[in-house]
């Protein structure tokens, strides 16, 4: 029986994590579940798995977790803060931490997952996006094991499996991309937040969806893949595959191509990581070939997208390059969101902002956080005086 540490479970991937969890009752059990401020989900949650300890983030929410937990009969331990989301990514019980928090509020705990040496399955682009070599040389340093969940990286893992490494030296990365909801919409101008967060054919939460929708989803994943696989920028491409059944592809030196395929559905990357090496059945319907009709592939549009090419232009950059594009593409989405900017107006944000970016690389975990940081207040007074125009 593995314990399972599972950081951000009311969002889109905790909510198929507790779905396969919930097949193999004999192999996994929750230790731990998190969620930023839904205080009755999160309490929910661990009635119907019987976790040990509920983490809220906002500290603000602690008494009334404390008294949901309370009123649904239950012994789980409640916990608030971002200390003690840490602390149950890192615990000595915990076998398996899953981190599933969005944005840069999941790197602290990332970093901690892996100084203590735990098999992580990490959804948090962001851990990798802003960590980079850090991160990667923590994870050797501890023994850590580092397995994506993401289905791009997830199927690149698959696909780079067995290979040996004079295979490894030449291959390609070659990363899929649905091209969102407005592949073939010419004027974004006048995008409305509805339209931005409805995608066709993954069920994600609204930050996300709109990354997807500008391809900085994609541009994440690209940066992402240097670190995770040890691969250079220019031997990583990608290509929109509007069907999103090849979820990613490897070429080797000898012009081979393997591609992960499978269902649009997040429960098969989960599941593979938390059995890993075996395969564990997540219950999701396999392919039908003959239902499947068409794969099409295509060039992406940098000019209607240009943020997955400011993803190439941040890893050129080095220094903080990353860090400050993460963290202004996080604060324009939220705008977007919220109202005060237009849909195009996100790249626009990152455009100006990745030229305050430090060209000094962080050396620890607390440089990385302050770095975010100034990048956010930078991002914010921006946005404050910002016209379009």
């Amino acid at each position: 029986m593995k314990k399972v540490s599972l950081l951000g479970a009311t969002g889109s991937i905790g909510t198929s994590t507790l779905d396969v969890i919930a097949h193999y009752p004999e192999q996994f059990s929750l230790y731990a579940v998190t969620a930023y401020s839904n205080v009755q989900k999160l309490a929910e949650i661990a009635q119907r798995t019987n976790a040990e300890v509920a983490v809220i983030g906002d500290k603000s929410l602690y008494s009334e977790l404390k008294e949901a937990l309370k009123d649904r009969g239950l012994q789980t331990k409640a916990e608030a803060g971002e200390k003690a989301i840490v602390e149950v990514a890192k615990a000595q019980e915990v076998d398996v931490t899953v981190g599933a928090i969005v944005g840069a509020a999941g790197i602290a705990s990332t970093f901690a997952a892996a100084q203590a040496g735990k098999r992580m399955l990490l959804a948090n682009k962001e851990s990798v996006v802003c960590g980079g070599q850090l991160l990667m040389d923590t994870v050797k340093k501890y023994q850590a094991e580092l397995l994506p969940v993401d289905s791009e990286h997830n199927a690149v893992f698959q696909c780079l499996h067995g290979a040996s490494e004079e295979m490894r030296l030449h291959h390609r990365i070659i990363l899929t991309c649905s091209g969102g909801p407005f592949r073939l919409r010419a004027d974004l101008s006048g995008v409305t937040v509805e339209e931005a967060t409805h995608h066709p054919n993954w069920s994600m939460g609204k930050k996300i969806t709109v990354d997807s929708a500008t391809l900085m989803n994609k541009g994440l994943e690209v940066i992402e893949a240097r670190w995770l696989f040890d691969t250079p920028a220019d031997r990583i491409d990608v290509v929109v595959h509007p069907q999103s059944i090849i979820h990613s592809m490897v070429q080797y030196g000898d012009g081979v191509v393997l591609a992960q395929m499978g269902a649009p559905d997040m429960r098969n990357t989960i599941a593979y990581c938390l059995g890993y090496p075996e395969r564990l059945n997540a219950g999701v319907k396999p392919l039908d070939f003959s239902k499947v009709g068409q794969l099409t592939f295509e060039a992406p549009d940098l000019k209607r997208f240009p943020q997955l090419g400011y993803a190439y232009e941040a890893l050129k950059m080095g220094g903080c390059g990353c860090i400050m594009l993460n963290a202004a593409n996080e604060i324009a989405v939220e705008a977007f969101i919220a109202g005060r900017i237009h849909f195009i107006d996100i790249a626009k944000v990152c455009e100006v902002m990745m030229n305050s970016a430090s060209s000094i690389a962080p050396k620890n975990l607390e440089e990385v956080l302050e770095e975010d940081r100034r990048s956010r207040i930078l991002t914010k007074e921006f946005i404050n005086g910002f016209s379009g125009e």
